[in-house]
């Protein structure tokens, strides 16, 4: 079983490759500090700057922002570091790091590589037209004289997934080793075996069943403990924000949709296509409904992980940023206070849906798998006896 569980971690990392080409916007950072002009010295102040920002930080971007701060002279430096660029241009691959891009975002600053130029627009990358050394824009703001690429770069989120992957390795490794040489499992492993029996005994048997669930498990484990790592993350000064990303969130439920399709049984199609006990006339009338809720559920899945986790990140900088839209109201003291109280009572609340939000996508996705592989003529036998622990671990190595 060793096998089942190494493909969680190899689960998560497969994420990574449907991932890259999601569109980005976020505020950009280099590897060294970088000093902007005291014109422009990146301080949010304004309702519409705490807008923007909030909105920047719910977006994927090429770079990780640590902090900033002001220098002695007045002026505003950032300190982070670049993820590698990738794009496929008119001229092939192009490789590089995003610290080239020095920060602009209005597409202002042009990056030549063997042939092409390119720029960054919202967190977009184009590449001009031969001979054009400036980017033009129509009435709604497009690019007239370039034209996106194909973009395959290292963003935040996709960093972000690569770690998990490498969390859930090193983390369900270390159990592998544990088990086949002792009985009981200590430090990291005494936290991950309570966690595995409970997707097992609560998610899995009682939705799919006892045989069938082993099938299973290492998806189900994969989308519980990639999701919930994810979800902690954000919770990070690291500013992490994948399941916030609706690229991520729709890959995993296509996953969910791909399983259940391909391992439905001759049962779940039939209630699909031609219902038993049922008119004919209803079967015609239930046939539509029933191809649409093929649809709807891996829908409802990418929509609930999404909406909770970006609007848990929404209110969680809404109330940090009380502290700049109540100071004229409360002073500094107060305002500072009155945020730092609510966004200590909002964090401990994400806590909770951090986990929350990983059990009801396992949940749901392990229900859908079960109504896929049900035999509805000889219901499965699940037996009314538990799998003792020592099992668990004779499978797992």
């Amino acid at each position: 079983m060793i096998g089942a569980y190494l493909k969680t971690a190899f689960f998560a990392l497969m994420l990574t490759a449907v991932t890259t080409v999601q569109a980005q916007d976020d505020h950009l950072t280099d590897h060294n500090v970088h000093v902007t002009d005291a014109e422009d010295d990146g301080k949010v102040n304004t309702d519409d700057e705490i807008k923007s920002y909030i909105e920047h930080h719910l977006k994927d971007v090429h770079d990780f922002h640590l902090f900033s701060y002001t220098t002695d002279s007045g002026e505003r430096a950032h300190v982070g570091f670049p993820l590698p660029i990738i794009v496929w241009t008119t001229e092939g691959l192009k490789v590089f790091m995003s610290s080239e891009f020095h920060h602009d975002d209005s597409g202002n600053v042009l990056v030549k590589k063997e042939g092409v130029t390119l720029a960054k627009y919202h967190s977009r990358i184009y590449e001009l037209d031969n001979g054009v050394d400036q980017i033009t824009f129509d009435e709604e703001h497009h690019p007239t004289n370039a034209n996106k690429v194909l973009d395959f770069s290292i963003t935040k989120s996709v960093f972000g997934i690569m770690l998990i992957g490498l969390i859930i390795l090193v983390i369900f490794g270390s159990l592998g080793r544990q088990y086949r040489k002792k009985a009981i499992p200590t430090g990291m492993g005494r936290v991950l075996e309570p966690l595995v029996l409970y997707v097992r005994d609560e998610i899995a048997r009682p939705n799919i069943g006892v045989e069938k669930s082993k099938k299973f498990m290492p998806y189900l484990l994969t989308v519980f403990f990639l999701i919930w790592i994810a979800n902690l993350l954000g919770l990070t000064p690291l500013g992490f924000n994948i399941t916030g990303q609706i690229a991520v969130t729709a890959c995993l439920a296509l996953f969910t949709f791909f399983i259940v399709q391909f391992n439905g049984n001759k049962d779940y199609w039939k209630h699909i296509f031609w219902m038993p006990n049922v008119p004919v006339i209803m079967k015609i009338l239930l046939i539509p409904i029933e191809l649409l809720g093929i649809f709807t559920k891996p829908f409802s899945l990418m929509i609930r992980l999404f909406a909770n986790i970006t609007a848990g990140h929404f209110v969680m900088m809404s109330l940090i940023a009380l502290m700049i839209t109540l100071k004229a109201q409360f002073g500094a003291v107060g305002s500072t206070g009155l945020s730092v109280f609510l966004s200590l009572f909002i964090f401990f609340i994400e806590l909770l849906v951090a986990f929350l939000q990983a059990f009801i996508f396992t949940l749901l996705s392990a229900l859908f798998i079960g109504m896929a592989v049900a035999e509805h003529d000889h219901p499965e036998h699940t037996g009314t006896g538990e799998e003792d622990v020592d099992e668990v671990r004779e499978r797992f190595v």
